[in-house]
């Protein structure tokens, strides 16, 4: 019976040795992750594949040592799928994956009762540069400036359903790169994909708002399922 013992020791290792890993691992999607900001409140957004249109938005915050799921919601993403933020090219209408810190959140709304984020009221002389010859490009603008022209930039009082809140996701903001993309956003969802900013329900727009604090340093990560976009190689 000894032979038998070996081949069957043998097959099991090499079923072993040729799991994926991470294969059947039911622990909270943060905790396999690389890196989730180094704070203690994450949002990610996941998609089946960079060509996905949709996918799920969740929010997490660390308790006792451990992540817990605080909530979810369909997301939406850009209408050409999304790409890695680090080769995403402007005016491609896509979602760009990685890690990002959440600068501030504003909106044509008040903010919900709790926020603690910075919170800015859109104006009638609220913009968003994303003119690549402006000084301001990727940034607020309040009133526009002369070296932004109105055709490379968005007007935020003219979504009315889209940005009623929003939180600006830091994309390319630090050290802005011309060419990369402005004005990336997680915002209430429009009529349907968006051209490159991630949207929800407005219902959840509200919660994520009441529930994140800066003193958690909340962060947003972006990716897919798997491949080289996966939420856990970030």
């Amino acid at each position: 019976m000894r032979p038998r013992v070996v081949v069957t020791l043998v097959s099991a290792s090499l079923l072993l040795l040729g799991a994926a890993p991470g294969d059947g691992d039911s622990s909270p999607l943060p905790t396999r992750m690389a890196d989730t900001g180094g704070g203690t409140q994450l949002i990610t957004a996941e998609a089946s594949a960079l060509s996905s249109t949709s996918g799920t938005l969740t929010w997490w915050e660390r308790r006792d040592g451990a992540w817990a799921k605080v909530g979810s919601a369909e997301a939406r993403f850009g209408a050409k799928g999304l790409v890695e933020g680090v080769k995403r090219q402007q005016g491609t209408n896509t979602t760009p994956t990685g890690l990002y810190d959440l600068p501030f959140g504003f909106g044509l709304q008040a903010a919900p009762a709790g926020t603690s984020v910075e919170y800015r009221a859109v104006t009638a002389n609220s913009w968003w540069c994303q003119d690549n010859d402006s000084a301001s490009y990727n940034r607020w603008v309040e009133p526009l400036p002369s070296d932004c022209r109105a055709a490379e930039a968005e007007k935020l009082s003219s979504y009315g359903t889209q940005y009623a809140y929003a939180l600006v996701i830091g994309f390319n903001y630090d050290k802005p790169v011309r060419g990369r993309g402005a004005g990336i956003f997680l915002h209430v969802n429009g009529a349907g994909a968006t051209a490159g900013c991630v949207s929800v329900p407005e219902d959840a727009m509200r919660r994520i708002l009441q529930w994140a604090d800066p003193g958690k340093a909340p962060h947003m990560a972006i990716g897919t399922v798997d491949g080289d976009t996966a939420l856990t190689r970030y």
